[in-house]
Formats: C-alpha cells, structure tokens, sequence
C-alpha cells in the first residue's frame, strides 16, 4: 500500500518539506493516523445549509456549527477500495455545548496529479482535487470540478452550483506542529465550511481504540 498523496504527486513529493513528506507517507503503512489539536476558527458561515443538505448528502457531510479554539481529532484510516488505494478520514470537533463529525474518503484519481474526494457517509457529492507542492514545501489540494450522484447518475454541476475548495497541510517551526487550513466556497451562497488550525499526530494499530476528545 502506499499514500493517496504521495502517489498523486508523483516525482512533486520530493519537493515537500520533510514534516509534511513524513506525515503524508504515514498513510501509507495500513495503521491510522491519529491527530490531535485545536482550530483557530471552524464551521460554515451557513449552517443551516448542513442541515438542509442532509436528507440528500446523508449523515457526517457538513458541519452546522461555528467556532473558535475548538479542539478536534482526526482519524485517518488508509485502506483498499473498488477503485484502488483509499483514504477515509474523520474529524470530530467539539464544540462548547456537543460535538459534530465529518468524513470523506480520498481515492487516486483518474488523472496524473489529481484525487478523486466522496464527502459524507453517503458519497454523493464528488470532487476532483489537484495536488501540488507549494514553494513552501506545503501540501495543497485544489478542486476543479464537482458532480453529484443519483443512483447510477453522475452529473457535473455547473460552476455557480459547485463548491470550490482549497486546502493546504504544512508545518509550523515555532511551535514544532502540523498545520491545517481549508476552505470551501460556493459563489452563490459563500463560505460553506472553513477550517485552520495545527496538530500532532501518531500512528495506531487499525481498530485500536483511540482517545478522542
């Protein structure tokens, strides 16, 4: 088995810095990868579009709350799918009053340097990221398309019903920690969900219990 990220970016990966290149190849030892931190800021700004979305895009698809120093933990579980190499992740974020979870799972895709992400449980909404090395050495994904499945139907939304989406892992030297940021937008309705925060992280046997928050 190897990394989703790594295998996207092909001969790219020497160009990550060793932190990131390391958490990156961890995923592909078939233990999870289990992280721990805090966000800065998380949430959608639409909340009530996670709840509105939920009887087509299923359960652990959106987050309905916002916040600021949330802790979180994230789970990422590599694994074989139908269409090869896979990576399911779950975070868990709680939130002052409960805690809320949302999952996707990263397949190779079918493109040089890009990956193919189904969100939520139910894995209707599908988009293609590209994957590039920053000259920080950070690790960015970028979409550039975006389709919903209806049964057997796959069908590619147009740019003002799809959601853009960014994310970049990297590392941060003054505090010696992993670091996260994401963003995901829709031109019409605006930030759908954002997340930026840092972490540690260590590697557990798959279907060891793990110590959430």
């Amino acid at each position: 088995m190897t990394s989703v990220f790594l295998a996207a970016l092909g001969d790219a990966s020497a160009r990550l810095r060793p932190e990131v290149a390391r958490y990156a190849a961890a995923t592909s030892g078939g233990d999870d990868v289990v992280g721990e931190g805090i966000f800065d800021v998380v949430g959608g700004r639409q909340g009530r579009i996670g709840v509105l979305l939920r009887p087509f895009a299923g359960p652990r698809f959106l987050l309905t709350r916002r916040g600021r120093n949330v802790p979180f933990h994230v789970v990422n579980r590599p694994g074989a799918g139908p269409a090869g190499i896979e990576l399911c992740a779950e975070r868990t974020v709680r939130f002052d009053d409960r805690a809320q979870t949302f999952a996707d799972v990263l397949r190779l895709g079918s493109e040089p340097g890009t990956l193919t992400n189904l969100l939520g449980d139910a894995r209707r909404v599908e988009i293609r990221l590209r994957c590039t090395a920053t000259a920080e050495g950070h690790l960015r994904l970028a979409s550039d398309r975006c389709w919903v499945r209806l049964g057997r139907l796959r069908i590619r939304l147009p740019a003002a019903f799809a959601v853009r989406v960014e994310v970049e892992d990297g590392f941060d030297d003054a505090t010696g920690r992993q670091t996260v940021r994401a963003h995901a937008r829709n031109p019409i309705v605006g930030t759908v969900l954002e997340y930026r925060g840092s972490f540690t992280w260590h590697v557990e046997p798959t279907g060891a219990p793990t110590s959430g928050i």
